[in-house]
């Protein structure tokens, strides 16, 4: 199936000035709200208590408000519907201070005039425990792109690693800007959608790259602009095919997949767009910027193929015993 006619070819880099300066946009607009809204840490990272509580009939989030802002320990507690209008979440900033008194025995007794409900769900983090994720959820980031900067450095060159790492930079900066936009809690889940993203987009942008290695392997063009442009066309149909199956996908999940997924959904919406819109328009831009030059490397290809011929000549010689 193909949505694009495979024999055109579009001028994509006629057109990367603009995108990239879209994308900057982008990334110092993330960049800024990153930095003075920051991000909604959740219990996971902050450390703190959540109680999940279902009640029978809609929750009087109005008087639950009021009863626990009187009562000093849960003071500082928020509260917010969990999907539905029978059902809050109450997150409180610290932990039970002690392991014999059940914090969920303790919401239970303090709203037990509220109305017939159940305690669903009790998570505690201790703020030492939130400092260690939030350290080794940024080792994890770092470690991937370490690994897919000497990964895509041993498969094709430099330049392509340096443009593959500023596509990704690019699809994390932004996808977290809007994350601190919408207020999205930061947990674990979000983590692993951060982390989901970095794998669909360094796959599509090695797919294009591998694309773009072949053209100029096999093309006559010593224009660079013209062999990208022609390597994206024809990847352009397979890469829009894949976003939106997967994209179809995602949105089932932001739609009906609960509220307790719905970060995690919002997140990989935003990674698919974005992560989509840097393999075609921004990843081999930066290739571009970077002065990739064709006739270097395609006599480091020919190099590499007289080496191989002559291994492989050598090794016959031994099997034939003439070495």
């Amino acid at each position: 199936m193909e949505i694009f006619k495979s024999d055109k070819i579009y001028n994509f880099m006629g057109k990367r000035l603009p995108f990239l300066g879209l994308s900057s946009i982008l990334v110092i607009a993330s960049l800024v709200l990153l930095l003075t809204k920051g991000l909604n840490f959740g219990i996971d990272f902050a450390g703190g208590t959540l109680i999940q509580v279902k009640y029978d009939k809609p929750a009087p989030i109005k008087d639950i408000r009021t009863i626990l802002k009187g009562t000093e320990k849960y003071a500082n507690s928020t509260i917010t519907e969990f999907g539905s209008v029978d059902e809050i979440v109450i997150r409180i900033k610290g932990t039970s201070s002690s392991l014999a008194n059940d914090v969920g025995d303790e919401i239970s007794k303090v709203l037990k005039n509220t109305g017939n409900f159940e305690i669903r769900r009790v998570d505690m983090v201790g703020p030492k425990v939130g400092d260690e994720l939030q350290e080794k959820g940024i080792m994890a980031l770092s470690l991937s792109l370490l690994v897919i900067l000497a990964y895509v450095s041993f498969r094709f060159e430099w330049r392509f690693a340096v443009a593959s790492i500023f596509a990704l930079v690019h699809d994390v900066v932004i996808a977290l800007g809007a994350i601190s936009l919408m207020s999205v809690e930061v947990n674990l889940d979000i983590l692993a959608a951060i982390l989901t993203i970095l794998g669909y987009s360094l796959n599509d942008t090695i797919i294009v790259f591998d694309r773009i290695r072949e053209g100029v392997q096999k093309s006559k063009e010593s224009i660079l602009n013209k062999v990208v442009n022609e390597s994206v066309s024809k990847t352009l149909s397979r890469t829009t095919l894949t976003s939106l199956t997967t994209f179809f996908v995602v949105v089932t999940l932001f739609m009906f997949g609960g509220e307790i997924i719905h970060g995690f959904a919002f997140t990989m919406l935003v990674g698919i767009i974005v992560g989509t819109y840097s393999s075609i328009f921004v990843a081999a831009s930066f290739l571009v910027q970077l002065k990739f030059d064709i006739g270097n490397f395609r006599a480091k290809e020919a190099d590499k193929v007289k080496q191989q011929k002559e291994k492989d000549k050598m090794r016959a010689m031994y099997e034939q015993g003439t070495v």
